[in-house]
This record gives C-alpha cells, structure tokens and sequence, in this order.
C-alpha cells in the first residue's frame, strides 16, 4: 500500500513537469558524485537539495555501462531547480564530450565535487569556483588506487573551500589547505518523526516475529556481517533486519540465519515507515582504517524516530553521543544490550537526550551556513 501511494504521487508529480531533454540549460552549480541520487538518501542529497532552492543545479553521476546505442545520458528531472545526468559515456573523462547538449553557458558559477575521480574533467570545464565537500579519507582505503589519491591531492590544489563532514578529516585536510570547514552530519527531524505518528508499517516487515533489531544504510565492506551473524544465532527469538542496498559486496557474502532478514533498499520516504517497525536500531561498523573518519548520518535519523541506539565504537560516535548510545565490542556485549533495552532501559532520559543533541542540528542550518561561507569566498 505504501508502495503505491508512492509511485502514485511520483506519477502526478512527473506528469507537470516540462521536458528538458533535447535542450541545453543554463545551470549555476555542477555537482560531481560517486553516489547515486536515487538510491540511499544521504549528505549529498540533503545539502544539494538545499542549494538548489536558489541556484539552478545540474547533479552529474559517474557512467553507467557504456550503451552505444542509446542516448549520451539520462536526464531526470527532479524539479525546476535541480537536474540528475547519468552520462551514457565509455569513462568520466568524456562527460567533458557531452555536456554542451546539458549546459548552455560556457562558464560555470561553481564546480561541486564528491568524488575526486571526476579530476580530469578540470582541464576541460571552466568553473569560476571549485567546492569538495570530502566525505571520506582515500588514503586509508586498502582498495583505493593511487591514481585516485593523486586526483584528490590536485583537486585540493584547485579547490576554492573544502568542506568535511566529520572532524577528523578537517583536521586532516587543513594541513593542506586554508580554506576548510567542517559541518557533521545532519538530520531531516521532521521527517523520521512521523515514526512517532501513526505512518502504516509495510507488509514485508509486519509480519516479521517481534522485537526487531534494524538497520538502514549502504551494506557494504563497513558492516561487520560477522558480528550480526554471531548476535543472530546467540538470539534466535530476536529478528534482526538490514535494509539498504548492497555496494561493493555480493549477495553471496551475506551471512544468512533464520532470524536475519535482507530487505533491500527503501526509498527515502519509506523510512519512516520501516523505522516504526524496529524496536531497537543498531549500527553495526566494522572498526578499521575504512570506518575511522566516518560519520553516519543514521544516528541523528535514528534519534529523531526516538530509537534506542547500539553501535560499534566508531570514533564519531563516541566523541560525540556516548551519554545516549550504548557502545559494544564484541557478540556478548550486543546481545547484552539488546536484552537491557528490551527490558529496563529508561525511554524518558534517552529522550531527553536525544532532543538536546537534535537541537543543535538540521540540514537546513548546514546548508545556510554553507551558502554563508560560499558567499564570503566566491569570486
């Protein structure tokens, strides 16, 4: 039902919108992503959505699997203000071949990077200001390739003001630039309160044996299956759900148990509705170099739909909301926190908490801040 209440208001939304397709625009901002708009709703979407309330936006994907025979992209409108291209392109450096049928004007106000592998098309595009917004330390990565290390290095050279979402990276980044500001991750209140409302709870997930133990997010080579695979089996009445898509891993790398369920990915606006379902959230990381600098932005969405938390001991995490989450190591100590917030935790003072910490941030904030400083250095 809640399905196709969705693609309901998709359809009526799409229906007013104009075709964009077969003419170039003229756009203020190119952003450059590695992550995909449409799939996990996160920092990128959240601050972009934002600029693009006043400025007209042009989102640029990396290349999908070269298709020859189709058109040099798709383009999606997602509305007036703010355009997706998924370019249909052999690599990152021919987009450059392809974005005059996109982009109308020859100088671009600002050049927005996620992703420094979208380097070359520097030489090629001329931008009056050059944004990275760093989300993540490469350097640390076993799987990252030098060259990429070397792109962000150049792209640190050219960039008019990095911002990072996590405090270790800004202090790693200002070593090598003057202009860098740090903004955490965030949270969208208003919308994972509706779980405190009464949103209808999915099929797939209703009829799951309670208490459900759950997780939204990007499955990938930062969770620890092997932790969840030990606390399944240890509590076999518990069910424990993971949703979100899978990246950089294949399903086959899944640990299965009766008791651990993989629902694939939600929509943002169907969060809510799965978040309602769980009893307990978790936040099962991996601790290595991969997890040292990030910054889940799940935990502020977690709180705002009042969940009790347990989490791995991700350095951001313990920096920051240690008096509110229950912190774990190893299986025992999950299994033992699970079983304490089932039985004697006390809702009020994590409640209390919770709002204290949701007061001092929202996406919004972030966003005007950053316009704030963008202002000051823009040329």
């Amino acid at each position: 039902m809640i399905d196709n209440l969705i693609n309901t208001q998709k359809n009526i939304f799409n229906k007013n919108i104009p075709s964009y397709q077969d003419s170039a625009q003229y756009y203020d901002m190119i952003v450059f992503s590695h992550l995909r708009w449409q799939l996990v709703y996160q920092r990128p979407q959240h601050i972009i959505s934002r600029m693009a309330k006043t400025m007209r936006v042009l989102f640029i994907e990396e290349p999908l699997e070269y298709n020859e025979n189709e058109n040099s992209g798709n383009l999606i409108v997602i509305n007036e203000m703010l355009h997706v291209l998924q370019p249909n392109v052999k690599d990152i450096q021919s987009i450059a071949e392809i974005i005059p049928q996109y982009v109308s004007n020859d100088s671009i106000s600002f050049g927005w990077f996620y992703s420094a592998a979208f380097c070359p098309l520097l030489g090629s595009m001329d931008f009056d200001n050059i944004i990275y917004d760093c989300m993540e330390e490469l350097s640390l990565s076993k799987n990252t390739p030098l060259h990429l290390i070397n792109q962000e290095k150049y792209l640190i050279s050219q960039a008019s003001i990095i911002f990072t979402g996590e405090k270790l990276l800004y202090e790693a980044k200002k070593q090598f630039h003057k202009n860098v500001h740090y903004f955490p991750s965030s949270v969208d209140e208003y919308h994972f309160s509706k779980v405190l409302n009464g949103i209808a709870i999915p099929y797939d997930i209703a009829s799951l044996n309670s208490p459900i133990v759950g997780f939204h997010g990007v499955i990938d080579e930062r969770i620890n299956l092997q932790l969840l695979h030990q606390v399944a089996k240890k509590l076999p009445n518990i069910s424990f759900v993971m949703i979100g898509s899978l990246e950089q891993i294949e399903e086959a790398e899944l640990l299965k148990e009766a008791n651990i369920y993989y629902l694939g990915e939600k929509s943002y606006e169907e969060l809510p509705h799965y978040l309602k379902a769980f009893d307990i959230v978790m936040m099962p990381f991996i601790l290595n170099d991969t997890t040292k600098y990030i910054s889940p932005t799940r935990i502020l969405e977690y709180m705002a739909a009042r969940k009790p938390i347990i989490s791995t001991k991700i350095m951001e995490v313990v920096r920051n909301y240690s008096i509110c989450v229950s912190l774990i190591d190893r299986a025992d100590e999950f299994c033992e926190a699970i079983k304490f917030m089932l039985d004697k935790r006390d809702g009020l003072s994590m409640e209390m908490e919770y709002y204290k910490i949701l007061q001092k941030t929202s996406w919004d904030t972030s966003a005007d801040m950053m316009k704030s400083i963008i202002k000051i250095f823009a040329k």
